[in-house]
C-alpha cells in the first residue's frame, strides 16, 4: 500500500510540474514580432553628439539616432556610457549590441567589427592656440611643436603617421586636450571639426580654429556592430536610408547644430551630412 501511495504522489508531482512549467514558458514566451532591447555602446562626453542633460539622461544627435532606430526595429532602446576606447571590446564581448558614438570607420577597426553605410563625414580639424606660430598642420611637425590627442581616436591615429617630428601628448578625455591648448602647454589639439568649433567658441580669447581639411581623405562614421550580424547591418542601411530620405538628418541639424551649418556655408567648407549615399 505504501507502495501504491508513493508512486501515486509521485505522479501527481510530475503532472504538476509540467503543468507550472507549461504555464510559465507561455507566460516568459514573447509575442510574435517583439524582439530583444537593443543596447547600444556610446560614450556620453562627446556634446552635441552625446551627452547627458541637466538630469543626467541621455540626450544628444546619437542618442535621437539610437531612438529612432530602436523605433523602426520595434525594439526597446537602452544606452550604455563607457569608456570610447572600452566600446569594440564591449562589442566584441557581446555586452552591448552596436556603437553609436561619432565612431569613424578605419580599415583598421574593420578588422575587428564591422560597420554600417555612412551616416555623416567629417574632417580633422586644428584647435590652436592663439599664441603659437602653426598657421597650418605642415608646421606641426618641427622639433619643439606639441600636439593634444584623444586616446584612440583617429585624430591620435593620424598624428602618430603625420608628425613624427611634433611631440604628441595623449590624453583620455577631450577636456583634457582642450586645457593643453589654452594653457599654452600644447601647440594645437586636433579632433574633428564640430569639436574644434565648439571649444573654439567656447574660448575665443586663447584660442583660434583651422577648421578647412588637410586631410587628404575624407573620415566617414558608421554605426559599428559585431561581424556576423549581418540581418542587423541590413536593417540599420535601411533604416538609415529611410531616415535621411525622410528629412532626419536635417531635423538633427536644426536641432542641434544650426549656428554649425551656418559658419560652414559661410566658410564654403561642406557640411557633416551632406554625404551622397
Amino acid at each position: 500500500m505504501k507502495k501504491l501511495v508513493s508512486i501515486s504522489l509521485c505522479v501527481i508531482l510530475l503532472i504538476a510540474t509540467f503543468a507550472f512549467t507549461g504555464c510559465s514558458q507561455k507566460n516568459t514566451t514573447p509575442n510574435q514580432g517583439d524582439e530583444k532591447e537593443l543596447v547600444v555602446g556610446m560614450e556620453l562626453a562627446y556634446p552635441p553628439f552625446e551627452m547627458t542633460d541637466q538630469k543626467g539622461n541621455p540626450t544628444g544627435i546619437s542618442v535621437d539616432l539610437a531612438y529612432a532606430l530602436g523605433e523602426y526595429l520595434g525594439r526597446d532602446v537602452r544606452i550604455e556610457n563607457m569608456a570610447y576606447n572600452g566600446l569594440i571590446p564591449s562589442l566584441m564581448t557581446g555586452k552591448i549590441d552596436i556603437i553609436l558614438s561619432s565612431m569613424t570607420v578605419t580599415d583598421e577597426r574593420k578588422e575587428s567589427i564591422d560597420f554600417s553605410d555612412p551616416y555623416a563625414k567629417a574632417y580633422l580639424s586644428l584647435l590652436i592656440n592663439k599664441k603659437s606660430p602653426v598657421q597650418k598642420f605642415e608646421d606641426l611637425n618641427v622639433e619643439g611643436r606639441k600636439i593634444a590627442v584623444k586616446k584612440g581616436t583617429t585624430g591620435h591615429i593620424y598624428a602618430e603617421k603625420n608628425l613624427p617630428n611634433c611631440e604628441i601628448m595623449v590624453f583620455d578625455k577631450e577636456s583634457a586636450c582642450v586645457l593643453e591648448v589654452v594653457q599654452g602647454k600644447a601647440d594645437a589639439f586636433m579632433y574633428d571639426q564640430m569639436t574644434i568649433y565648439k571649444n573654439w567658441k567656447q574660448n575665443p580669447d586663447a584660442t583660434r580654429a583651422l577648421l578647412a581639411p588637410f586631410q587628404e581623405e575624407l573620415e566617414y562614421w558608421g554605426i559599428g556592430l559585431r561581424k556576423d550580424d549581418t540581418q542587423l547591418k541590413e536593417q540599420i542601411n535601411a533604416f538609415l536610408k529611410e531616415y535621411k530620405e525622410n528629412g532626419g538628418f536635417d531635423e538633427l541639424s536644426v536641432k542641434y547644430l544650426a549656428e554649425q551649418k551656418k559658419t560652414f556655408d559661410e566658410l564654403g567648407i561642406p557640411f557633416f551630412f551632406d554625404i551622397e549615399k
